[in-house]
């Protein structure tokens, strides 16, 4: 499958960073209207009670099973297996409260909003508004230079200007970012669990705050007392590090195929609906297995278009989509999960160039290709 691609040379510096402007995509304004209309005529709008309650069912079967092993392995280091387990479960979680949030699963709007609460802050342990806000901001405007907060640099440069301003320890990561991606994951769940506290108690009002403070404070106690109690001090705490890291890594791998890599939106660029989401965004092939492992996040595409769709309906949605954009010569991105992965390492070592490279010298860079 085709895809946008912004030219990135093989040598940057702070100011050659190039965009996908208007220009680079053909006009399909109406897109949208045509296809959604198509999409709700097929009923593939309609809400899933039962199979989230089946999700919800599956998910609480296996948190059961995984409290019964940590009970009966006692003081083993088996209960490192039962760790990655919970790391997994979480996570899955973490696709239930992400879907929620679009307002997915429940009739109404407030209802979502306090199941995506509950999960995101009470089960997972994150800022249910912190991850709210920061998520509506990408899919308003997803790879799109100062508005999408999931491509400003945080340790990881997603932009060659930002890795060219990289200092000191950030700056060697930044030069080898992509082959360190995956290690860093390994701190992504700790990362994400103290940003969200971060903004419980900063200054910027927070709706919810005190719902929210409570929740985390009520999991982290659930969650830490039994390990605690029943494992010594070292075995405690390589649980812990391996059930963050088992979360961090299978959250951010589930996360970065969806829009890395892809076309990089200039920050004046006026796009229609249609080409920001389906021109950003990178579907994986697999069907109901990716659709399980990723939570639904493997339709990318469809997700963008229809955010509050069902996980149930995105494979049917898919074909209507992949069909229109076929027949209006519309790129429609698709690849396998681990060629994904190969393009996002590419992707971030290419933009780390440019922290090896802080000022963009003609001749230098003519020595360099001679």
């Amino acid at each position: 499958m085709s895809s946008v691609h912004t030219e990135i040379p093989s040598r940057l510096g702070p100011v050659r960073q190039t965009y996908a402007r208007k220009e680079d995509f053909p006009h399909v304004a109406r897109a949208f209207v045509e296809v959604s209309r198509v999409v709700r005529e097929t009923g593939l709008m309609q809400r899933t009670p039962r199979f989230y309650i089946l999700i919800a069912t599956g998910l609480a079967v296996a948190f059961g099973g995984a409290i019964t092993g940590f009970i009966l392995f006692d003081d083993s280091w088996f209960q490192l297996l039962i760790a990655a387990a919970f790391g997994i479960l979480f996570t899955q979680v973490a696709f239930l409260a992400h879907e929620a949030a679009h307002r997915q699963i429940l009739a109404s709007g407030p209802a979502n909003d306090r199941l995506a609460r509950i999960l995101a802050a009470g089960v997972v342990g994150i800022s249910y508004s912190w991850w709210d806000s920061k998520h509506s901001r990408h899919h308003a405007n997803p790879n799109r230079v100062g508005k999408d907060p999931d491509i400003e640099v945080d340790t990881i440069s997603f932009l060659e200007e930002d890795a060219a301003q990289s200092r000191g320890l950030i700056r060697m990561i930044t030069r080898r970012q992509g082959w360190l991606f995956f290690p860093l994951l390994t701190l992504e769940g700790l990362n994400l669990h103290y940003l969200g506290i971060k903004h419980l108690f900063g200054r910027a009002p927070v709706k919810g705050r005190w719902t929210e403070i409570v929740l985390i404070a009520a999991r982290f106690a659930l969650v830490l007392t039994p390990i605690f109690l029943v494992l010594p001090l070292g075995k405690a705490a390589a649980f812990l590090g391996v059930m963050l890291a088992v979360f961090g890594v299978y959250m951010g791998a589930s996360f970065a195929p969806n829009h890395k890599g892809m076309a990089v939106i200039a920050p004046d660029a006026r796009l229609d609906f249609f080409s920001k989401q389906v021109y950003t965004s990178r579907n994986i092939r697999g069907g109901w297995w990716a659709t399980w492992l990723m939570g639904g996040l493997n339709y990318q595409v469809e997700h963008h278009l229809f955010p509050n769709m069902s996980r149930m309906h995105l494979a049917q949605a898919s074909e209507i989509v992949r069909e229109f954009c076929a027949t209006h010569g519309v790129p429609y991105t698709e690849t396998s999960l681990w060629r994904s992965y190969a393009i996002v390492i590419d992707y971030l070592n290419r933009v780390g160039l440019a922290a090896r490279d802080p000022f963009d010298c003609p001749m230098v860079g003519q020595y360099r290709r001679a």
